[in-house]
């Protein structure tokens, strides 16, 4: 089985990598291929939250920004098992994703549904959603973890 793992940068979709592991068998898993898409047209740069290494400018350009976030989702599978493949693409991330499972012929698509990256500041609307309608093979979602669960909440209101 072929996954694709999204990542916007995001520490949710570092999360929704994560995710995929809890439950997925990683002798079943061949290949997880990790994917960062830049935008050519955006005003601002590729958002990633998950490294603070700055060149000595202060700036990374959005490549070096995106290969920075796949290297950290990356290591995340580091001694899981299948082979992890980093891909940085061009383009709207939605569009991007869905013909990067199109083309590897994948099994699965890990999307983080929140993210601060990409989906919050450059795109209008919802990388995730747009990935879920549109995909060639099923989609799994990863939404935020809550601050507080529901045990808590019930606790907290009887308290």
């Amino acid at each position: 089985m072929r996954v694709i793992v999204a990542t916007d940068g995001s520490k949710q979709s570092l999360a929704a990598a994560r995710q995929l592991m809890a439950f997925a068998d990683p002798q079943k898993v061949t290949e997880v291929v990790i994917v960062a898409v830049v935008s050519p047209r955006a005003a601002v740069p590729f958002a990633n939250e998950l490294t603070r290494s700055r060149g000595s400018s202060g700036d990374l350009s959005f490549r070096e920004e995106a290969n920075n976030a796949l290297a950290v989702v990356a290591d995340v599978f580091d001694g899981w098992g299948p082979k992890v493949t980093k891909k940085v693409r061009s383009g709207s991330p939605a569009a991007e994703i869905v013909k990067a499972a199109e083309q590897l012929e994948a099994d699965l698509v890990v999307v983080a549904s929140g993210g601060k990256g990409l989906s919050e500041t450059i795109l209008l609307g919802s990388t995730a959603q747009r990935i879920q309608h549109s995909a060639p093979c099923p989609v799994l979602v990863s939404r935020p973890t809550p601050r507080t669960t529901p045990a808590r909440r019930r606790a907290a209101a009887t308290g």
